[in-house]
């Protein structure tokens, strides 16, 4: 199969050709047999990935028959087998037949096609706190892969955090059975502190219902850290407030922020301290 994104390699250019070449972009190496029956189901797969991927991987061929050599450096033993190297080293690997999908997570793994780096992109601009151009890059994302669970819910965050409600709801009614359906629920309780009329009326006199409002118009208003400050003052005072709504609704924020941002770090620790 002619392409330029699949090479048939012998150990006279297996240097160049993989190794040094692994320096640009990773490299599959497929070693392979004309009698190995699975390799005659792997092989086409693997071909076909590689020119669906155009380009964010090479596939290099090698037939253990004719290259002995190499068989005996990387210890192919049995075939199927496939290798990955990537910056001049071997980085992955697995053994026989594989079904697609475990092949395509194993590339994925490997090489992120550029949807997945639509996801990452959005997914870090949502840890800046860059709600906009999160919501520009999930937008993209689902463009190419529409009613994907994970960048629906990151637009979800991104539009929340937006005071984007309408579009908030939408999301939420139609979003479909997935791992992810569960951390869409997490960020009900602050889609329905932050879509409330109350927050747009007048503060009353009750001092944690005053606290509490003020911290909702502070999330409206990018200050995170000021608004959580303030969920947490309201916890200490009453650790089940409207119901756990505050505590929920602070859950909610470290659902939009992710496990790894310092902020969810932080006040999660400080909210066990508070409840346990």
């Amino acid at each position: 199969m002619a392409s330029e994104y699949i090479k048939t390699v012998t150990e006279s250019d297996f240097e160049y050709e993989v190794i040094a070449y692994s320096n640009q972009i990773p490299v599959i190496v497929d070693f392979w047999a004309e009698w190995c029956r699975p390799c005659k189901t792997l092989t086409p797969m693997l071909e076909k990935l590689a020119e669906d991927s155009q380009g964010t991987f090479r596939l290099a061929k090698v037939n253990v028959d004719d290259n002995p050599n190499l068989s005996l450096r990387f210890g192919v033993r049995s075939i199927p087998n496939v290798k990955a190297f990537r910056d001049g080293h071997l980085v992955s690997e697995f053994l026989g037949l594989q079904p697609e999908p475990r092949v395509k997570e194993f590339i994925r793994n490997l090489a992120p096609s550029q949807i997945d780096l639509l996801l990452e992109k959005g997914q870090s601009q949502l840890e800046s706190m860059n709600w906009l151009d999160a919501a520009n890059s999930f937008d993209q994302f689902l463009a190419k892969s529409p009613n994907q669970p994970a960048g629906l819910l990151g637009l979800l965050k991104s539009s929340l955090m937006q005071g984007l409600f309408p579009e908030a709801k939408q999301i939420m009614n139609e979003f479909p059975p997935s791992q992810e359906f569960a951390h869409m629920e997490l960020l009900h309780p602050l889609f329905d502190a932050l879509s409330r009329e109350e927050i747009n009326q007048p503060i009353d006199d009750d001092i944690l219902d005053a606290a509490y409002r003020n911290a909702l118009r502070l999330m409206m208003r990018g200050n995170l850290p000021a608004t959580m400050d303030g969920l947490m003052d309201i916890l200490r005072q009453n650790k089940h407030y409207r119901y756990d709504e505050a505590r929920k609704v602070l859950l909610g924020l470290f659902e939009v922020l992710g496990d790894n941002h310092p902020l969810t770090q932080q006040y999660r620790r400080e909210l066990a301290m508070v409840l346990f």
